[in-house]
């Protein structure tokens, strides 16, 4: 039986490089390999929590096409439950071709898939009461998702005393605010960046952010923001965590792996300050390959990481 179950995306990610430059109309560019791996937020974050020892499920949609064997047999190979997983008949597999220029952001090119068929209805009740935790990652961005039955999931999860983590992706002109503020007070932890949390509240220092947040009804939100770290709040406490510096490859899954280092301490009775630097470890190990999950540290890799670094969480209550 899963301790965790993670719900939301699942995807196929092609990745083209790392390359000095994309290649001009007409020229061919060779590349080293062009790994297909899977990805998607509910996957990665199931995966980054196999890795910590923690037992997860997925449920999520892909179609019944080639494409379903990548995040299928991966999320396999790492001991992830897959019985949840739903093969939709219209659909393809959600697949993205990630472009790794050196010195840029990354580039994305997008089919976004069976993920659109997700529902809460995908959801069994059964599979949910006997978890320690539900995750649901990719909020915002799957248009099956209703506010109504997902707030109608989440009232039922807190009957069943399972912990609720919900992470967000926003899309480009996001209208969704009423939505939001009727889902927060039903959230246990509450996962947004800065940039995301900027957009929530119309301010722009995180602190700031987690006081509006936490206003409107949030019970916690640990907001990340980048290599400044992250900053975390529940009532009147306050923390901020640093982050750990890590040479660079591929910053793709680096959010989902620290969602999958948050979630492990929840499920480990850990206090705020531990769990918030081994999320910090967790999320700074997965920009070490390409991929969204095979740099992500294991729990020994991870305490080793952690033994020999100098990072601390800074406590205080208000402001």
């Amino acid at each position: 039986m899963a301790e965790v179950g993670c719900a939301g995306i699942l995807v196929a990610d092609t990745f083209c490089g790392p390359m000095r430059a994309l290649p001009v109309p007409g020229q061919l560019l060779a590349v080293d390999a062009m790994p297909t791996r899977v990805g998607g937020c509910a996957a990665n974050v199931a995966i980054g929590l196999a890795r910590q020892g923690v037992s997860a499920d997925v449920v999520g949609c892909v179609g019944r096409d080639p494409a379903a064997e990548v995040p299928l047999t991966e999320l396999r190979r790492h001991g992830v439950g897959c019985t949840q997983i739903v093969r939709d008949e219209r659909l393809p597999t959600s697949t993205t071709v990630v472009l790794l220029v050196e010195g840029d952001d990354r580039r994305f090119i997008h089919c976004f898939g069976a993920n659109a068929a997700f529902t809460i209805g995908h959801i069994r009740r059964d599979w949910i009461e006997r978890l320690k935790v539900f995750y649901l990652g990719g909020l915002f961005v799957m248009p099956g998702i209703a506010t109504g039955e997902l707030a109608a999931l989440l009232e039922f999860c807190r009957r069943a005393g399972v912990v609720t983590v919900v992470d967000v992706v926003v899309p480009h002109g996001f209208g969704q605010q009423r939505d939001l503020q009727a889902l927060l007070p039903l959230i246990d932890w509450f996962l947004p960046n800065d940039d995301e949390a900027r957009i929530f509240t119309g301010k722009a220092e995180p602190l700031d952010q987690l006081a509006a947040l936490l206003a409107a009804g949030a019970n916690t939100v640990v907001i990340t923001c980048g290599r400044h770290g992250a900053v975390a709040g529940r009532g009147e406490a306050r923390w901020r965590c640093g982050a750990f510096a890590m040479p660079t490859l591929d910053p793709s899954g680096a959010g989902d792996a620290f969602d999958a280092g948050v979630i492990a301490g929840i499920v480990k009775g850990w206090e705020m300050p531990r769990l918030l630097r081994f999320a910090a470890a967790l999320g700074a190990s997965a920009v070490r390959a390409i991929g969204t999950t095979p740099g992500v540290f294991d729990a020994a890799e991870a305490q080793a990481f952690l033994d020999a670094q100098p990072n601390h969480v800074e406590t205080w209550i208000g402001r």
